[in-house]
């Protein structure tokens, strides 16, 4: 399989990208997209080893800086990958949707960072704020009606978790708003959802219920 015209790291530092990065959670659709991204080639099937060894030098290194290395970029992008990663870690054998557009009950049309379908159906959505400050109040108030708004419109019938990842951290008043809103839904078993925050510190996720 060519590797086109990318700078070559020899055979042990690619081997070693390899055998470290097959113990990670990647799903296919992070392959793709990262072999999109890097004008890599990407056997279609196949055990996970067989193909990272398909994928370029650059697909390799820039999956080991996003998924071992946990380096940070200035658009957030490498945040986002790990974020819809582990997304789709929590929902096994679920269709994972990137940018999704999804309308709501008002008529508004939101672009959803990350949805997940089972059967069909959206089950949950996600948003993950990758650089700035903490998450804010305002923040967790928007995302909580915009979860709301999707639930209540005629595709969100068994919508039943929002996830809101970080990786700048909340501040204190918008999880306990976020949990405030959450708690108001649990005595209508129909209207309920399942918020949850999920804050990236130390090369982990942390994920509260609120």
């Amino acid at each position: 399989m060519s590797r086109g015209n990318f700078p070559t790291f020899g055979a042990s530092k690619t081997g070693t990208f390899v055998s470290t990065l097959k113990n990670y959670n990647l799903p296919p659709f992070i392959l793709e997209k990262i072999a999109a991204d890097c004008k890599s080639d990407l056997v279609r099937k196949g055990r996970i080893e067989e193909r990272l060894q398909s994928m370029n030098d650059s697909a390799l290194e820039l999956l080991h800086k996003v998924f071992v290395d946990c380096h940070e970029d200035s658009s957030g992008v490498y945040a986002n990958y790990r974020f819809f990663a582990y997304i789709s870690s929590m929902f096994h054998k679920c269709e994972i949707l990137l940018n999704e557009k999804i309308p709501g009950h008002s008529g508004k049309v939101y672009k959803v960072p990350i949805a997940v379908k089972n059967n069909g159906m959206y089950i949950a959505v996600g948003f993950n704020k990758s650089s700035g400050g903490p998450t804010t109040k305002r923040e967790a108030i928007k995302f909580y009606e915009m979860v709301d708004d999707i639930k209540k419109g005629e595709h969100g019938n068994q919508l039943s978790e929002g996830v809101f990842g970080s990786s700048v951290g909340f501040d204190g008043e918008a999880l306990v708003t976020l949990e405030k809103l959450s708690t108001t839904r649990k005595k209508d078993p129909q209207n309920k959802i399942d918020f949850k925050t999920a804050s990236f510190q130390d090369r982990i996720y942390s994920v509260t219920k609120c």
